[in-house]
């Protein structure tokens, strides 16, 4: 009779999950308390107070999706190390390839029984949550099929990638931080590369960029998948007020980037089938080793070497150098060439399992010593010109510039005058750069024989600020510039200077409408909020207000009334309105999220104040300067010159656009 291959054995995956129960188990058991925490909700307020709809279990579903690649990454790490323990042990490992089965039985059968155990939570948590809302006539067909099929790609993707870490090394304990290695090597190295190269290239956003984020699973799927809310307002009844007003709801909820976790789900196909291929070939005795794989070795050691090299040598420059902003090349190879030589030596032991690496260890550290020359002098000269890069008009899609707490977007065909002014004040920059890297911020720029500190500060003869360049081309790439500005009174009259350049575009009449963001239709005006000082009290401006309000501003920014940015005045508030105004957006076609606009009124913005006496917002009596309305506050300090205008001021909010005038 002719034998039968087996590919599953149901004796194994039995004992496995019957072995590993407290693990699933405890999990579901945690899980399980969700659902009945709401059941708990529902019968003690009622459906309407906790879960008013369907659509709303939908939008809970979706908000639980996305939290699941971090209890995936952490839960399937456990289930991995549960089924595959055995081949970190020489006696186990020798046992399980001695059973008559063949190896790949053995692969699928641990591998489904560890999968197993990191769905079995997800499924008891997910059959509760279905009876529950099925009872309360909340089930959602649409967004519980969206939502099991979400926890399954990702399940299998991450139990998957840690089947393959399970296949790389054979000690237990390298696993976990093979594994979390593998899963955020892209984001830890995009840091340090940023920093690193930060201090040799001129300009240079040492800022996070996410090129490569999809290397980094976790990160990504956090980042990208979302959720997309859609809702409307309805006329209700008020009992309370005996009027018809409106009620907003939401009506439609939708999972925005659904298809990065299929393609993760694809990607866990392919690392199974490397750890399958893996796991064919993997020879018992490796049991224990740091790396199993044999040709993987030297990249552990020289991979080890060159972290250590680049976080360790910056690590010892910032303690015996101090400052990073910009590194002296030769103290900084010296320091990488320590902390690579000791990630170098480390990692040899790990894989020798020994101390007695040190002889004909030469060549290694020859070859780290040479990496780190070749890599710090390109950046040091600057072979690729990257400091000097300043993309065409042509190429770009969009460009974010961000000066004096105001962000500015730009579009080719909308503006091209504006951006290229733009483009002429970065190549300015450029061209300075011995002079801004050299420049003494220690200088103190005061004039002499002045009595007081506020008569100081206003005719002070330089400042700083600081300029960030996002450029955002055609081909997806994006080009990142941040730049400390020294601003100084004499260059501000210079004709060509980045100074003169950067006052005469930030004060333009076009860019202070811009920053309004008066003709932006992806900005959408959507309320505002006031508070009166006089009255101590404050009000939200609805969609009608807020657009009158900000017509009036414009309306004063193109009178020159508002908008005026000094470089070289930190002044009080004394001579503003005591009126706290800000203007809120929605951001659209493109650009998402909301922004807000805080308004500074003086006493000459004449449109604005009109326009808020008009609207019955405020009174005459309200329209009283912080000076006028608390006078003690002054008594002490000298008047402020009537020539200075004050500075604007900005609250950012990351991603958005905000201005202040």
């Amino acid at each position: 009779m002719q034998s039968k291959i087996s590919y599953f054995n149901k004796t194994l995956f039995l004992k496995n999950l019957s072995r590993f129960w407290p693990l699933w188990g405890g999990a579901s058991f945690i899980g399980a308390l969700f659902p009945l925490a709401l059941l708990t909700q529902l019968l003690r307020y009622g459906k309407e107070a906790v879960v008013g709809s369907p659509v709303e279990m939908t939008l809970a579903y979706y908000t639980v999706l996305c939290s699941v690649p971090v209890i995936s990454l952490l839960y399937g790490l456990l289930c991995a190390m549960a089924v595959w323990s055995y081949l970190c042990n020489a006696r186990s490992v020798s046992l399980m390839h001695t059973l008559p089965m063949r190896r790949e039985g053995l692969f699928a059968t641990n591998f489904l029984s560890g999968l197993a155990m990191l769905l079995i939570p997800y499924a008891v948590t997910g059959a509760l949550c279905v009876v529950i809302t099925a009872a309360y006539g909340l089930f959602e067909p649409v967004g519980l099929l969206t939502t099991v099929l979400g926890v399954l790609g990702e399940s299998f993707f991450y139990f998957s990638s840690a089947t393959l870490a399970a296949f790389i090394t054979g000690n237990i304990f390298a696993m976990p931080a093979l594994y979390l290695l593998l899963h955020f090597l892209e984001a830890i190295l995009d840091l340090l590369l940023s920093a690193f190269a930060g201090g040799f290239i001129f300009g240079l956003d040492t800022d996070y960029t996410g090129y490569f984020e999809f290397l980094s699973p976790t990160v990504y799927l956090m980042r990208s998948v979302a959720i997309d809310r859609e809702y409307q307002d309805f006329p209700v009844w008020s009992e309370y007020t005996k009027t018809e007003i409106l009620d907003t709801r939401l009506v439609a909820v939708r999972l925005g980037n659904a298809w990065v976790i299929a393609a993760y789900a694809l990607v866990g196909a392919a690392l199974l089938a490397v750890a399958f291929a893996l796991y064919r070939r993997r020879r018992s005795e490796r049991a224990g080793d740091v790396v199993a794989v044999g040709w993987m070795r030297p990249f552990f050691r020289y991979g080890v070497a060159g972290l250590a090299a680049l976080l360790g040598g910056q690590l010892l420059y910032s303690l015996f150098f101090g400052d990073t902003e910009r590194f002296k090349v030769l103290p900084l190879m010296v320091c990488m060439f320590v902390a690579g030589a000791i990630g170098l030596y480390g990692a040899s032991m790990l894989l020798a399992k020994s101390l007695r690496v040190f002889k004909n260890s030469w060549k290694g550290l020859a070859l780290v010593a040479a990496g780190i020359v070749v890599v710090c002098g390109a950046l040091a000269a600057d072979v690729f010109n990257v400091a000097g890069r300043v993309p065409a008009v042509g190429q770009l899609e969009q460009l974010e510039f961000r000066v004096a707490g105001n962000t500015y977007y730009f579009y080719p065909g909308e503006g091209d005058v504006l951006l290229e002014r733009v483009r002429e004040l970065h190549r300015a920059i450029i061209a300075d750069e011995a002079y801004i890297l050299a420049y003494d911020r220690d200088r103190t720029g005061n004039t002499a024989g002045e009595s007081t500190s506020l008569r100081k500060e206003a005719v002070r003869q330089w400042s700083t600020t600081t300029v960030r360049l996002i450029y955002t081309t055609k081909s997806g790439q994006t080009v990142r510039r941040f730049y400390g500005l020294p601003i100084t009174r004499e260059r501000l009259t210079q004709a060509g200077t980045y100074d003169a350049l950067l006052d005469a575009l930030v004060n333009s009449r076009e860019m202070r409408l811009k920053r309004l963001h008066v003709g932006d239709q992806r900005c959408v005006i959507d309320g505002g909020y006031l508070f009166v000082e006089e009255q101590g009290e404050s009000y939200e401006l609805s969609d009608r207000e807020a657009a009158a309000v900000l017509e009036a501003v414009a309306a004063d920014a193109a009178a020159g009334r508002w908008g005026q940015y000094d470089w070289l005045y930190d002044g009080d508030n004394r001579g503003d309105i005591a009126i706290d105004l800000e203007l809120n957006f929605r951001l659209e076609r493109g650009r998402y999220g909301r922004d807000w606009i805080s308004i500074t009124l003086r006493p000459e913005m004449t449109a604005a104040t009109d326009c808020l006496l008009e609207l019955g917002l405020v009174t005459e009596k309200d329209l009283k300067t912080y000076q006028e309305l608390y006078p003690e506050r002054y008594d002490d300090a000298e008047e402020i010159p009537s020539d200075v205008v004050r500075p604007e001021e900005a609250l950012v909010e990351a991603g958005a656009t905000v201005a202040v005038g």
